[in-house]
């Protein structure tokens, strides 16, 4: 990529990867598919306060965006698994270096914060 000192003020593929990532939630599903959640009630499980249907809506971005693959099991009852792609696990390095950040960075939410 270069030096980060020479980065051009704007560039159309950059900001269209933070649109993508950026999305709200999406940085949540991308982290619960990295850590091995892959049917839609297991990640729905995973992350507090994310409802069914915006779940739907992102994971349908992420498979128009190839990040994920939508996997239908013809089975009784029918078993949907969504996996990253090789595209969608090249992002891992990216959720790991802000989840570092985060940790350095950002205050824990209040509801997380261990009494004294």
């Amino acid at each position: 990529m270069g030096d980060p000192e020479v980065l051009a003020p704007f560039c159309p593929r950059y900001h269209h990867a933070v649109e993508v990532i950026g999305r709200r939630w999406t940085g949540a599903i991308l982290r619960a598919l990295l850590s091995g959640h892959s049917r839609f009630t297991d990640i729905a499980q995973t992350i507090p306060g994310l409802s069914d249907r915006l779940l739907s809506e992102r994971l349908k971005e992420l498979e128009a965006e190839e990040i994920v693959v939508r996997t239908v099991h013809p089975e009784t009852p029918v078993r949907v698994e969504y996996r990253l792609t090789a595209r969608g696990e090249d992002l891992a390095p990216v959720i790991q270096a802000l989840a570092s950040w985060s940790e350095q960075w950002l205050p824990a939410p209040v509801a997380t914060r261990r009494s004294s």
